[in-house]
């Protein structure tokens, strides 16, 4: 039987323009991502300000702001959030489940842990957890345990996991799929913890129904796959919000 649409939260990532941002405010988005890791999407601690004090003005309850990081330090992300106050953290690196409750504790933030996960197109063998590859198994039982083994350590720690595509050089924000047929075993571990499963990598106004009508998870993440020529594309967001709702 085909899971009933499930999508819950929505959040947009990459934003940089303030101008653009202005032009969601009518939409509802749970969350916003602004990337401080390496990127042609990274910002600064100022340009991430002038931004949160849009999401202020945001129609009905505003979504929650989200700092994307690889690898940083606490003194990095205390040296952001003390001119850019964060809500949500998101670490795409080989951060430790001690390191995620400690940003939580001292930072009083929410945290999410990305699973980065090797695109359908890719055979190369990748880093263990934080690139793992999808899980090669027709067996439930030992596909659970395999998931059960990454993603328990970090229980007691995170608020939320992220399934993204690996990108060697950047860590996520490929714009590649990955084989969805795998997250499956994440999502019944997530479910059975209650902690929220959600899903990036490659998704865009074409392929966001299929994947939230389709396969089991609690929200989705976007970035490149609604743009145009590098730029965020109000069109593509909106068609994009609208798919996943409906």
């Amino acid at each position: 039987m085909t899971p009933e649409p499930s999508v819950k939260q929505i959040k947009i990532c990459g934003l940089q323009d303030v101008e653009v941002l202005k032009s969601m405010i009518l939409l509802p988005i749970d969350y916003i991502g602004f990337v401080f890791a390496r990127s042609k999407r990274q910002i600064d601690r100022e340009r991430a300000a002038e931004l949160l004090d849009v999401v202020k003005q945001w129609h009905g309850v505003p979504p929650q702001s989200v700092g994307v990081f690889v690898n940083p330090t606490l003194e990095q992300l205390i040296h952001i959030t003390e001119v850019a106050p964060l809500d949500v953290i998101q670490l795409h690196g080989r951060e430790t489940p001690a390191f995620c409750q400690e940003v939580r504790t001292k930072l009083q933030v929410k945290v999410i842990k990305v699973i980065s996960i090797q695109a359908q197109s890719e055979h190369q063998a990748a880093e263990p957890i934080q690139a793992a590859d999808m899980i090669q198994t027709d067996d439930h039982h030992q596909a659970d345990d395999i998931v059960a083994a990454k993603l328990a350590p970090y229980g007691e720690a995170v608020d939320a996991f992220l399934l993204d595509t690996h990108d060697p050089l950047y860590g996520g924000g490929s714009g590649k799929t990955f084989a969805w047929d795998g997250i499956a075993p994440y999502h019944r571990w997530t479910a059975s913890h209650k902690i929220p499963l959600l899903v990036a990598g490659g998704l865009s106004p074409d392929n966001v129904s299929e994947l939230v009508r389709g396969y089991p998870l609690e929200g989705i993440d976007v970035s490149s796959g609604v743009e145009t020529d590098g730029i965020k594309d109000i069109d593509k967001i909106k068609r994009f919000v609208e798919r996943a709702r409906t």
